[in-house]
C-alpha cells in the first residue's frame, strides 16, 4: 500500500507570467484533463443545440464561457476558498454529439458522462441547450440513485413534447420524473416567470413534485430566505443543480435563446448559489448561453462566474471529505 502524499492539484496558468488573453482558452485557464490524468471536478462542454425551440446558437456557449473565464482568479473570497488548490479541477474538453439526430445525441452524452463519472469525478457541464440535462441526470442517477434537483430557469421545462418530439430543451425534467431518476420530494424551480401556454402547465408541474420560487419571490423575500428554503427542501440528499442562463434578466444575460423580462440579477443568482454551499452537490450544469446574441460578453461572464461558484462548492466538499 502506497504511503506517498497525495499529489498537489495543478492549478491555472500563472497570469503574472502569461497574460490572460494568451494561450488556450480552457475553463479558468486550468489544465486539460489529458495533462493531469484524473480530476476531482471535470469541466466539460456539450456543444449541442438541436433541441431549441426559438433562437439557436447555444452550441457555441461552452467555448464562449471558457473565453470569458480567462479573468477568473484562483481565490474565491465569497466562499473563502481556493477551489483549484483544494481539488484537481480540469477541463475535459467537449462531448461531440450528433447535431442531426437528437436521440443519438442524448445517448452519446449519457455514455460520455458515464465515463467521466466513472473516474470518480464530479461534472461541471457547460452547454449547449437544456436538452442535455436529461442524459446528464441519467448518468448521475446511476451513481447516486434518484437525486434532488434545483432548476434555475425562466421556464418550467416540464412540457410533454414539442412538435411531437419527446427530447427537447423544454421537456428534460418531465422525462426525468417519468424515468424515476429524480427524488420527487426535493425538486424546485427557481427564477421562473413569464407567460405559459395555460394554467395546466402549473398543475402538471406540481403533480410531478416541483416547487416554484419565482423571480418575484426572490425580489420580495431576498436571497438569504430563498437559499434557506432551498436548503431545507434538499436536505442532505445528493443534489444536481441545473442553471439555464435565461434565469437572469435579459439586462444581465441577453445572449440566450428564449429571454424573458423580469429575471434575477447576476448578483442574486450568485448569492443564492453561495447559500447552497452546505448541500451535497454531486454535479451541475450551466446551459443556454448563445453568444451570437450577447454583447461585451455580459452573458458569458455571468455564466463563467456561475460555474466558478458551483465548482468552488464541489471542490470544498471534496477537500472536506478527504479531511
Amino acid at each position: 500500500m502506497s504511503t506517498s502524499a497525495p499529489r498537489e492539484p495543478r492549478g491555472p496558468v500563472d497570469s503574472s507570467r502569461i497574460p490572460r488573453y494568451a494561450g488556450p482558452a480552457t475553463f479558468a485557464r486550468l489544465p486539460r484533463l489529458d495533462e493531469v490524468g484524473t480530476a476531482d471536478v471535470a469541466v466539460v462542454g456539450v456543444p449541442f443545440d438541436t433541441g431549441v425551440s426559438y433562437r439557436p446558437g447555444a452550441r457555441f456557449g461552452g467555448n464562449a464561457i471558457r473565453e470569458a473565464s480567462r479573468l477568473l482568479r484562483p481565490y474565491n473570497p465569497a466562499q473563502d476558498a481556493s477551489p483549484f488548490a483544494l481539488a484537481q479541477v480540469a477541463d475535459a474538453g467537449d462531448i461531440a454529439a450528433n447535431p442531426f439526430n437528437i436521440d443519438e445525441a442524448v445517448e452519446t452524452i449519457e455514455a460520455a458522462a458515464d465515463d467521466l463519472l466513472g473516474t470518480g469525478a464530479r461534472m461541471m457541464t457547460l452547454g449547449g441547450d437544456h436538452t442535455i440535462a436529461l442524459p446528464l441526470l441519467r448518468s448521475v442517477a446511476k451513481k447516486h440513485g434518484p437525486v434532488a434537483l434545483l432548476h434555475f430557469d425562466a421556464h418550467l421545462d416540464t412540457w410533454d413534447t414539442y412538435f411531437g418530439a419527446e427530447y427537447t430543451h423544454g421537456t428534460p425534467f418531465r422525462r426525468a420524473v417519468e424515468e424515476g431518476i429524480l427524488d420527487t420530494e426535493a425538486l424546485s424551480h427557481v427564477g421562473t416567470r413569464g407567460p405559459l401556454y395555460g394554467k395546466k402547465d402549473l398543475t402538471d408541474d406540481e403533480k410531478m413534485g416541483f416547487g416554484i420560487v419565482t423571480s418575484a419571490d426572490v425580489m420580495r423575500r431576498g436571497v438569504d430566505e430563498i437559499a434557506d428554503q432551498l436548503r431545507q427542501r434538499v436536505g442532505d440528499r445528493p443534489l444536481y443543480i441545473s442553471i439555464d442562463i435565461d434565469v437572469l434578466d435579459p439586462a444581465h444575460a441577453p445572449g440566450t435563446g428564449t429571454p424573458e423580462a423580469g429575471g434575477l440579477t447576476s448578483r442574486e443568482l450568485l448569492e443564492i448559489i453561495r447559500g447552497l454551499s452546505s448541500c451535497n452537490l454531486v454535479s451541475a450544469d450551466v446551459v443556454e448561453v448563445a453568444p451570437a446574441y450577447d454583447h461585451a460578453e455580459i452573458t458569458c461572464v455571468a455564466a463563467s462566474h456561475t460555474a466558478y461558484e458551483l465548482t468552488t462548492i464541489m471542490s470544498r466538499q471534496i477537500a472536506a471529505a478527504r479531511g
